[in-house]
């Protein structure tokens, strides 16, 4: 998901952000309605070729290689329509291939990574793609994702070793991974430089795919560094080339909601998404918008329908994050927050897995030991603001407020990314 998996969700009106105001609303509903209830066509697509090589499958069932082709549809059905079943169906089709193949072909060894990456299987991705490195078919291929692996690791200097291997400025892959490793050093200049750089190249191939991976990223981007016009333009750039593309449609709600303050709007948006794609951050998106609309009643509905949705075994690991997140917010589940957090730290020890943990402390009123984990492990080591702000929540637990002063300063200019209820915290810092 995009690292796609590092991606994330989306997450009144107060003085000092007069800069949001009506008077500068940039979304127009004609823009995008037509997007909103048009029909699945690559949904449809996915369907009559998934049932052709299950066919071909049944016919000819020592062609084992059909799985693969199997395996490929049941991501892009997961991407569709955020079925976590297709997912999983292609994780079991990925194995047999492996297994039948000794776990000696690199592109399947691949294959089952990209499927782990998707489901936050990072240690389990890492360990085939070795296998796939010493194989040495499609070397390249192979240290791409290695790339992507060490960062989600948070082992920056194998990250970038690997990035060095696959140094080429005119390569789209390239292109996209340096623009994410300038964004995870907190120069999102750059990031934004190279990603436009990656546009150019994808539009020049006329690749659609990657045409609007690159439109949803740079949206991405813009939206962070303040550049909302062009973020809105860039998502509706995407939904031209697939009008079903629910991440652009979250995006554009996003807008609508978070600096246009429209919240009945963002909410519309949504929920046509969501009548054909559904992943449980919707819920807690909604949530948010549900509580600055005072609707208490449906934000509890939806965090209800968000609890029911992450039981299912098959996220295992996807929403430990927005877990940890939700759990620290009431006493009676706290001691669950810092046990998914260890769980986090052991499966990724990121600066971000750290901040959950420091979180989980300082919500629970351990104040020093919440201190301690930020200044070990997560100030100047990520620069994603809602860390930020649980930095400078617990500086003002412990009374750094010279240091509150800093970071309150920093967070104002996040309030976009954030979102209004954020945007109320920070003040109150």
């Amino acid at each position: 998901m995009k690292s796609i998996l590092y991606s994330l969700v989306l997450l009144v009106t107060v003085a000092s952000c007069s800069k949001v105001s009506k008077s500068k609303d940039i979304t127009a509903a004609q823009d995008y309605n037509s997007f909103l209830n048009s029909e699945n066509q690559k949904l449809e697509a996915i369907n009559k070729e998934y049932a052709f090589w299950s066919q071909k499958l049944e016919e000819t069932p020592n062609q084992f290689p059909y799985l693969g082709k199997l395996a490929g549809l049941n991501g892009s059905y997961f991407e569709t329509t955020g079925d976590i079943s297709k997912l999983i169906e292609a994780e079991e089709n990925y194995l047999i291939l492996n297994k039948k193949t000794n776990f000696n072909n690199a592109g399947y060894l691949r294959g089952l990574a990209r499927n782990y990456i998707s489901q936050h299987k990072f240690k389990n991705a890492l360990e085939l793609l070795l296998k796939a490195e010493e194989n040495g078919e499609k070397l390249n291929d192979t240290q791409k994702m290695l790339f992507d692996v060490y960062l989600e690791l948070g082992d920056d200097e194998k990250a970038k070793f690997y990035l060095e291997k696959i140094l080429n400025l005119n390569s789209f892959d390239y292109l996209i991974r340096t623009a994410k490793w300038n964004d995870h050093k907190g120069n999102l200049d750059a990031a934004i430089k190279y990603m436009e750089q990656a546009v150019i190249v994808a539009e020049t191939s006329k690749n659609e795919g990657l045409m609007q991976w690159s439109y949803t990223n740079l949206a991405d981007f813009y939206g962070h560094n303040g550049e909302i016009k062009k973020s809105y333009n860039y998502y509706l750039k995407a939904l031209e080339l697939d009008s079903n593309n629910a991440y652009s449609k979250k995006g554009i709600a996003w807008i609508v909601y978070s600096y246009e303050r429209n919240p009945e709007e963002a909410m519309r948006i949504l929920n046509t998404v969501t009548k054909n794609y559904n992943t449980p951050d919707f819920f807690l998106l909604k949530a948010k918008i549900s509580e600055y609309m005072n609707d208490i009643t449906a934000k509890d509905g939806y965090l209800k329908e968000y609890k029911e949705a992450v039981k299912n075994k098959n996220y295992g690991d996807m929403y430990n994050a927005y877990n940890v997140e939700l759990w620290a917010e009431n006493n009676s589940s706290i001691d669950a927050a810092i046990a998914i957090s260890k769980r986090e730290i052991e499966n990724r020890p990121t600066p971000l897995s750290y901040d959950l943990l420091a979180w989980s402390e300082f919500r629970k009123g351990n104040f020093e030991r919440a201190l301690y984990i930020v200044e070990t492990h997560v100030v100047n080591k990520t620069f994603e603001p809602n860390a930020l702000y649980h930095i400078a929540e617990i500086y003002k637990a412990n009374n750094m407020l010279d240091k509150v002063k800093s970071l309150k300063e920093e967070l104002k200019n996040s309030a976009y990314e954030l979102g209004p209820l954020m945007e109320i915290k920070i003040n109150q810092l």
